[in-house]
């Protein structure tokens, strides 16, 4: 969320970088400017009423010491009409401030001066590529055809037990799970991030702290009775942890395995079979919380931690930096990472990385004393490390052999074996 008083310090920009992004309401900031202007007015009426009735109480005290009570009493009466005054502008302090909030949580984040401009994913910038090309075998299949093949995944049973969407992993697939989640909680830990496991559902103000409300509330799965929200990814959580607190070290790097879960599995057809889009997945996530002088460098830092893991999962990936039309509601900048899917001849994505700056740390209240011990907002990063659906698709295709499936080094010590076979 931003602050009201970046947005009047800095309308212009506001509007430029928010039009970077293809937002459509960028009307919107000057109708917060109105709502400030009317809010500081309402206030200063508000404190001018609430300082002459203490005044007048005080006056009253003096008055009836004195034994003026006639005089007390008139000023009594003054003070009764000032408070019957106040009510209505207090209503109306409240009504303006409720619509002054309706409105800021509406406006996405402005985009960091390094967000290209662009409406689609084809306006993404390729940073930088990595990794070989797998050769595949002749008949090469997808990844789904494998797991049926193995028997690693069975999409059918997981239809059967839950709906479209919910795989279901058996045997050997279910130990690759536990051996990338292992692999990528060791590999964050050896980097200086601390482990939690956090809960699987968050109350509403969590979900509101890191943005997923309003923007992705028909996103996100919903327990009516208890009012709790399935976390759509560990960030939410981790990021909660903080929540109305003053840092008193920085920078704070966590990780956290958590199962993720979000309604928009999309359309049917080749784009969205098997594990290229579900409802239920497995993800590794790092969250930092920074000193806003080196989010950025804390972001370039996140960005070469996840793409070493990728390089050690001998995977061929690319790097885009999204274009302002393709951002998520939240962030500054975001770095998108895709592995090459060789059996399907697509790109696939395995994770971001985004620096929220202020945004989230502003509705969460998460601050640091700055060298003059006044609090102030720190900043917010957060990246996938990794989400396991397309890390396994493309693992299992791009390893292929006619009679197996074999594993990258890294993993044979979690998962036991360097193949897997019939």
């Amino acid at each position: 969320m931003l602050q009201v008083a970046f947005i009047r310090q800095n309308v212009d920009l506001v509007k430029r970088r928010l039009a970077v992004r293809n937002f459509a309401e960028i009307g919107l900031i000057d109708s917060i400017i109105n709502l400030d202007d009317f809010r500081k007015k309402l206030q200063a009426e508000n404190d001018q009423i609430l300082s002459e009735v203490n005044s007048t109480s005080k006056e009253i005290g003096q008055l009836m010491a004195k034994g003026e009570k006639d005089k007390a009493n008139d000023m009594k009466k003054k003070v009764a009409d000032l408070k019957l005054s106040l009510q209505p502008i207090s209503d109306k302090l409240d009504e303006t401030e409720k619509q002054l909030m309706d409105i800021i949580v509406r406006i996405p984040n402005v985009p960091s001066e390094k967000v290209p401009p662009g409406k689609t994913p084809a306006d993404n910038i390729v940073v930088r590529e990595g990794g070989n090309k797998p050769n595949l075998p002749a008949g090469a299949v997808p990844h789904w055809d494998l797991a049926a093949k193995y028997n690693l995944i069975n999409f059918e049973l997981g239809n059967k037990i839950t709906g479209s969407g919910f795989p279901l992993y058996v045997n050997k697939g279910s130990k690759l799970q536990r051996a990338l989640i292992q692999y990528f909680l060791d590999y964050n830990t050896a980097a200086g991030y601390t482990e939690y496991l956090p809960p699987f559902m968050v109350n509403e103000q969590s979900a509101f702290g890191t943005g997923q409300l309003p923007d992705k509330e028909g996103q996100m799965y919903f327990v009516n009775e208890d009012k709790l929200y399935l976390i759509p990814t560990a960030e939410v959580p981790v990021t909660n942890i903080y929540r109305d607190e003053i840092v008193k070290e920085l920078p704070v790097k966590m990780t956290a395995y958590t199962p993720c879960f979000r309604r928009e599995a999309g359309s049917y057809g080749k784009d969205v079979r098997g594990l290229n889009r579900v409802h239920q997945f497995d993800k590794v996530e790092i969250v930092q919380l920074t000193h806003p002088a080196k989010s950025y460098d804390a972001l370039e830092e996140m960005v070469l931690h996840v793409e070493k893991l990728l390089n050690n999962l001998n995977l061929q990936y690319r790097i885009l930096k999204l274009c302002g039309g393709d951002m998520g509601f939240t962030s500054a900048l975001t770095y998108d990472f895709e592995v090459y899917s060789a059996a399907q001849q697509k790109w696939l994505e395995v994770s971001s990385v985004s620096n929220f700056e202020s945004f989230q740390t502003n509705r969460m209240k998460i601050r640091f004393r700055d060298e003059n011990g006044k609090p102030q907002l720190a900043h917010s990063l957060n990246g996938s490390s990794l989400a396991l659906p397309r890390i396994v698709a493309c693992l299992l295709e791009n390893n292929q052999t006619e009679n197996a499936i074999n594993i990258p080094e890294v993993l044979h010590k979690y998962f036991g074996s360097s193949q897997i076979k019939s």
